[in-house]
């Protein structure tokens, strides 16, 4: 997803005053808020496990935050500095092995350690597994060209830089503590302490109470589970980390967070933290909750589950831009993110790119290409559609792309693979998509007597067309059989044809389909499905 040319010149500064696009709206509270505070940068953050690899939520949130910050940027004029930190809790106690990492026996010992002093099962390459990850995360982030800052909490923690946030939360302890405990149930409250300790004996993040704090020197005190003894400890230097909603405040309090989103499910931990900064003296960032996925059956996408679409699924079937419009799109609504949503999202980016070209200011700060590429899209020149293509891989039962290319390059002679790198792209992920989702649900019938009849007369009819690629010519004709066999209503009639030629509900308007296939392709396409070839 490079960026292209950036939109930073008068025009756009004074469009972006007035733009209604919702990365704008968050843009607006952002702005209002360091105007309001005198801080001379703005920080966006975004929050990573390092248990895991980066999924299509990470993707999400970090390309929502790199739009509302390139609003921010516009509205500014980019004469306040920002930045998006993107901070990875790899001081969290390892909870458990999962289930997808080799040497399961040896990391079952690390249990309770923070994930950078947990060994990385996969190699030597890196000191831990948290190290492992993190570069996952870098290398996930830098291949879709995002501007970030990545930030470690072990480095945070040990190098002092959260000390004096540390100090500040030891000072209003019981004022964090009544954020807490009315949260928890009974015997967690016997427990909580928003400082977990790292024990100096066995390098384990404990979860234990403290039995005695010290704000003049800095320490807290609590009893070591194993040994019964009392063990005091600096809440500096790396000898504790916060448990995490302490520690989501702990952060936005010490590196002044101005901006961060998360998923409609943490929004009461959203509104806790927020307590904890107050607290402290701070304010809380701005935030946006957004809106979690279903998946086909509306269910909430869930990675035990397995029942979601991963990045690497979406990006075997269409480009990034595509899934970053998937994003884009009404953040705070929930939507289905299943395998039949991918080609109308890829339609509409092109939609997109191609409405910018010639739309004024105000209009292209409304434009979700110009959000997804934090600039002017691409130009691209798509003579098809992807779900056009899609069909022509159906009826041509086609899994060689230079037979894809023989149609097209007669539908549109002036495109090929070289000429058109983008079409060659979306071939190759046509190809996949039909073979993975389209064919094995493929469920051709018969037609009746009605349909028959008609789709002889498109047969002899379509003859008559003086200029084959004139799909809109087609199209007419197509409509007037329809009509001449009084299909009620008239969508039946195109229902028909997807159903009886091509074994599918629906797809493009038949009059590009047939121009793009070829006139004579398709009369034999006809012939056959009524000689029952396909039943």
């Amino acid at each position: 997803m490079a960026n292209t040319p950036t939109l930073f010149d008068a025009d756009f500064f004074d469009a972006a005053q007035n733009a209604r696009a919702w990365p704008f709206e968050e843009a607006k509270k952002v702005l209002k808020r360091v105007e309001k505070s005198g801080k001379k940068e703005a920080i966006f953050e975004t929050g990573y496990g390092p248990s895991g690899l980066p999924h299509i939520g990470t993707f999400g949130e970090v390309v929502r935050t790199s739009m509302v910050r390139h609003a921010f940027r516009l509205l500014t004029k980019d004469q306040i500095p920002s930045k998006i930190i993107c901070f990875s809790d790899d001081m969290d106690g390892f909870r458990k092995v999962p289930a997808n990492v080799p040497n399961q026996e040896h990391l079952a010992h690390y249990i309770g350690k923070p994930l950078t002093k947990v060994p990385d099962p996969f190699s030597d390459e890196y000191p831990s597994f948290a190290h492992h990850n993190n570069a996952r995360l870098c290398k996930f982030l830098d291949d879709f060209g995002f501007e970030y800052e990545f930030a470690s909490a072990t480095d945070y923690y040990t190098s002092g830089r959260l000390d004096a946030a540390l100090l500040r939360m030891l000072e209003v302890y019981d004022d964090v503590m009544k954020v807490i405990l009315p949260t928890l149930g009974e015997e967690r409250q016997k427990t909580y302490s928003p400082f977990l300790p790292v024990c100096p004996r066995t390098g384990i993040v404990l979860q234990v109470p403290m039995i005695a704090r010290d704000v003049e020197k800095g320490t807290v005190t609590f009893i070591d589970p194993e040994t019964n003894e009392e063990v005091t400890v600096p809440v500096t230097g790396g000898a504790v980390k916060c448990q995490w909603k302490a520690d989501w405040a702990l952060r936005w309090y010490a590196l002044g967070v101005d901006y961060e989103m998360s998923g409609k499910d943490l929004i009461d931990s959203v509104k806790l933290s927020s307590r904890i900064v107050r607290a402290m003296g701070g304010t809380p960032p701005e935030s946006l909750s957004y809106e979690l996925f279903l998946d086909d059956q509306g269910q909430k996408i869930s990675k035990s589950k397995g029942n979601g679409l991963s990045i690497e699924d979406w990006l075997t079937y269409a480009s990034d831009e595509s899934l970053a419009l998937f994003m884009y799109q009404k953040p705070k609504t929930a939507k289905k993110l299943h395998f039949d949503v991918i080609p109308k999202a890829v339609d509409e980016y092109y939609t997109f790119c191609t409405k910018a070209e010639t739309q004024t200011p105000a209009e292209v700060l409304e434009n979700p290409a110009v959000h997804i590429h934090a600039g002017m899209p691409p130009k691209h020149d798509i003579p098809l559609t992807f779900a056009l293509l899609l069909n022509l891989v159906s009826a041509a039962n086609a899994s060689d792309a230079s037979v894809l290319w023989g149609f097209i390059t007669r539908y549109a002679p002036e495109a090929t693979p070289e000429t058109h790198p983008e079409l060659d792209r979306m071939v190759g992920y046509a190809i996949r998509y039909f073979d993975d989702f389209v064919k094995p649900t493929k469920q051709f019938r018969a037609p009746t007597d009605q349909e028959r009849a008609a789709m002889e007369k498109l047969a002899v009819r379509l003859d008559e067309v003086e200029d084959q690629s004139d799909a809109d010519a087609i199209q007419t004709l197509v409509f007037e059989i329809g009509k001449d066999f009084e299909f009620e209503p008239l969508r039946n009639w195109f229902k028909a044809l997807y159903q009886v030629l091509l074994g599918q509900d629906q797809g493009p308007r038949f009059g590009s389909f047939i121009a793009l296939y070829g006139v004579d392709e398709t009369k034999q396409l006809i012939a056959d499905a009524l000689d029952g070839k396909f039943v």
